[in-house]
């Protein structure tokens, strides 16, 4: 059996998982908002507006499970990011919630908006900084440089503004993109807006495809520890081949209008690039000064936080199916919704 720190560590990297795969394609969605163009603009907020709308609230629990655990497990990390990461967190907080509070008002005046309200454009722009800002967080504590004993030094500085950081960044925002595009697919009958959203995910699996490039390229430089752990490491041939294969599959599935193949293969390569991520980041918490185990919380401490997870996935889990059944049974298993229909 994993060692207890292993085990709580490892939650976080879960529960990130399925942030990404569920609150990650919110986020993209309100991307699609503001670029929506062309005679079908109106429909296309319209759909996205319904298929965010019942779940999006429920999706950022994640993000929450994966910061408690984050300060109750392992708290010397979390003063050391909170610290020198102070600036994009707190944007990244203030975008989660001015995208909420945004979107709660545009959702209620979309019939009543000819064009993009304030709400709408609020909505939108908060949708596309916050997945750069959290990937670049990610970015940042890979890079190296942020050392334990000079937090405050370093969140003076602007390390996470540097060129890997940033790649991390958006990267993020493609992946999220990508995954809302496909998901859009499964939330409407109208085939030109089906259309619509095939052709945006087919140019943002392009985009993932060429950062999932150029961000090694800058982790060379930038992150050289933990570019060495990327591709360096026993695993490594294994996750470049299956992130590579669910990039190719989703491309192709799109290409020949599979949809349900194209969401599994859209979903397992978000899956995968955060995997490898997590897996390349072990056993550090914070590179290079800061690993899981020096950082832990003691063992009681940690068995009371995987026990609280166990118990509150008996009530979490049921509660999201239900949730997903009720509003998302159509999308999930066939038949989606009429955009014109509310």
């Amino acid at each position: 059996m994993p060692p207890l720190p292993d085990l709580v560590a490892g939650s976080i990297l879960v529960s990130l998982i399925i942030y990404a795969l569920l609150g990650g394609a919110d986020f993209g969605s309100g991307v699609w908002d503001l670029l929506s163009r062309g005679p079908r603009a109106a429909l296309q907020r319209l759909l996205i507006a319904h298929a965010i709308g019942p779940v999006w609230e429920s999706n950022h629990i994640w993000l929450i499970i994966a910061v408690v655990v984050l300060f109750s497990g392992f708290p010397q990390a979390f003063a050391v990011l909170s610290t020198a990461l102070f600036v994009p967190v707190t944007l990244m907080l203030a975008g989660i919630v001015m995208r909420g509070a945004a979107f709660a008002f545009h959702s209620y005046r979309l019939h009543d908006e000819g064009g993009r309200s304030r709400w709408g454009t609020i909505f939108a722009a908060a949708s596309l900084l916050t997945p750069v800002l959290l990937g670049t967080i990610a970015g940042a504590i890979s890079s190296g440089k942020i050392r334990a004993q000079e937090a405050i030094a370093v969140g003076a500085s602007l390390t996470w503004l540097a060129p890997f950081p940033l790649s991390v960044g958006l990267l993020t925002l493609a992946v999220f993109s990508h995954l809302a595009a496909v998901y859009l697919i499964f939330e409407t009958t109208d085939p030109d807006l089906r259309e619509d959203f095939r052709l945006r995910a087919l140019w943002a699996s392009v985009a993932v495809a060429a950062l999932l490039i150029l961000t090694p390229i800058l982790a060379h430089a930038g992150a050289s520890d933990f570019y060495g752990a990327l591709l360096g490491s026993g695993w490594s041939v294994g996750l470049v081949f299956l992130t590579a294969s669910a990039a190719l599959g989703a491309q192709v599935a799109l290409l020949l209008r599979a949809f349900p193949l194209a969401r599994i293969c859209a979903a397992a390569q978000a899956a995968s690039i955060l995997a490898g991520w997590g897996l390349a980041q072990y056993p550090f918490l914070v590179r290079p000064d800061l690993t899981v185990v020096s950082t832990a919380s003691p063992p009681a401490t940690l068995r009371l936080i995987l026990y609280s997870l166990a118990a509150g996935a008996v009530l979490l889990f049921p509660a999201l199916f239900i949730l997903l059944r009720v509003f998302k049974r159509e999308a999930l298993f066939g038949h989606p919704r009429d955009p014109n229909t509310v």
